[in-house]
């Protein structure tokens, strides 16, 4: 006879044998209420659909809403304390503006020899969805502010050709045998130009060197090494940077104010010649400044080059052409 302990142990385990208890079965056949997402299927789609309308019908009141009113700027202000957003910046002349910043050096007690800098923005856009794209150049100026003298590699594999470019202050000169140097960074110049005889053996430096790769386009790549090694040896670099920005130094504040004025015109003189002169003017906006001023915006009137219509030319030369014509016939 079992124990009472191992019976009642024997009916714990009952369902798991297959058993099921009277209480049980009951509740299991009682149906399940629907929920009332169930019962209403499309409930959920008509109350999205609600939102929906009510978030179109709020957009299209808010754009339909005037824009505020926004107080137009002023010109000049009165007081010597003011909100300068609620006043134009104002734009000074070139000469003007160098003038303002040698006496801002004057009250500030800064130091006198400080470079000056400009700040240029460019409008790159051409017809339709065209742009210019950024660029990089190099300008001799009129007048240097530095001692400083870039470092130029030469490439030739003549002997002659390396002496007269070790005259002239190339600092690296050499052939082919500077290739794994420069792939490798062990060997780095500010400027890389060449001959063209060697030219068709340096095209596996055409990715490394990019921009600096020698080309006739950026007078790199010739025959004349002293006048090549002249100018790379002493000429000013810009970039363009943030894809419509140029921002470089131009001179040193104690410069003649007229040898300040030159070396900027220069500059953006060789800007322009990177969009074709029958599109809008290259440069929008021209900032300069010192290294412990504000920026001045300057006036573009007299620093932009002057450049003829085409369109006038080639009706004058019509006009030009039509006159012997009309002579011919009258006789």
């Amino acid at each position: 006879m079992a124990a009472p302990g191992a019976r009642c142990l024997w009916r714990a385990l009952a369902p798991r044998c297959g058993r099921v208890l009277p209480g049980l079965q009951q509740r299991l056949a009682v149906p399940a209420v629907p929920s009332p997402a169930a019962a209403r299927p499309y409930a959920a789609a008509a109350k999205a659909a609600k939102k929906d309308a009510r978030r179109s019908r709020q957009e299209k009141k808010e754009k339909e809403k005037p824009p505020p009113r926004r107080r137009a700027l002023m010109t000049k202000p009165v007081d010597d304390v003011y909100l300068t957003w609620l006043y134009r910046r104002p734009s000074y002349g070139l000469e003007e503006a160098v003038g303002m910043l040698k006496r801002f050096q004057e009250l500030d007690f800064t130091h006198p020899k400080q470079f000056v800098y400009i700040s240029v923005f460019l409008d790159m856009a051409l017809q339709k969805k065209k742009r210019v794209d950024p660029f990089s150049s190099s300008v001799a100026l009129p007048h240097r502010f530095t001692d400083e003298v870039n470092k130029v590699l030469v490439f030739t594999e003549s002997v002659q050709e390396a002496e007269v470019a070790r005259e002239h202050g190339a600092a690296i000169v050499g052939g082919v045998e500077l290739m794994k140097w420069i792939l490798e960074d062990e060997i780095q110049a500010d400027f890389y130009v060449a001959v063209p005889a060697i030219i068709p053996k340096l095209i596996p430096l055409r990715n490394k060197l990019k921009r600096k790769y020698p080309s006739t386009r950026r007078n790199s790549l010739g025959s004349d090494i002293p006048k090549m090694l002249q100018f790379f040896r002493e000429c000013h670099e810009y970039t363009v940077q943030d894809e419509n920005v140029i921002k470089t130094r131009i001179a040193r504040l104690d410069m003649p104010t007229e040898h300040i004025i030159a070396n900027l015109k220069t500059i953006i003189h060789d800007i322009c010649t990177f969009k074709p002169s029958n599109f809008d003017p290259i440069v929008q906006r021209l900032v300069i400044r010192s290294s412990t001023s504000e920026g001045l915006l300057l006036n573009l009137d007299g620093i932009l080059p002057q450049v003829e219509k085409t369109e006038e030319k080639e009706e004058e030369n019509a006009a030009d052409g039509d006159q012997p014509v009309q002579e011919s016939v009258s006789t």
